[in-house]
């Protein structure tokens, strides 16, 4: 099996020892991806809402360098801190998606890389 790596400065650059993503054969495995800003390396963490929609913009960034769109994503999955704040980050996830949304699990997590707040991953397939 065939495995590309897929990485763009328009996303951050892993913490650890990993990819932002691989493409292996048709479907793309994206790492978790945090509210970080590609162009500052700094956490966009304001609020709740500014550090969703900075990590799916990370993710778009992510999809994007592969050629795919949130419109290819058939899972998620997102690991928050609070559960109690399930609907904040729902609401501005489900904008980013037309009409088909993907299969997803919500998990809630002790504490998530750098103590963010929200953090999702994603499997797209072309």
């Amino acid at each position: 099996m065939d495995k590309t790596v897929i990485n763009t400065p328009d996303a951050p650059d892993p913490i650890g020892p990993y990819n932002q993503a691989i493409l292996a054969g048709n479907t793309l495995y994206i790492s978790g991806q945090v509210c970080i800003d590609p162009a500052t390396g700094q956490l966009k963490n304001r609020d709740l809402q500014e550090e969703t929609h900075q990590v799916m913009h990370n993710l778009k960034a992510i999809l994007q360098k592969a050629g795919l769109s949130f419109g290819n994503v058939v899972k998620a999955t997102i690991f928050l801190t609070d559960m109690h704040r399930f609907s904040e980050v729902n609401e501005i996830y489900g904008k980013y998606f037309d009409d088909i949304f993907p299969a997803r699990e919500t998990v809630q997590v002790s504490a998530l890389p750098k103590f963010v707040n929200v953090e999702i991953s994603m499997i797209a397939v072309k």
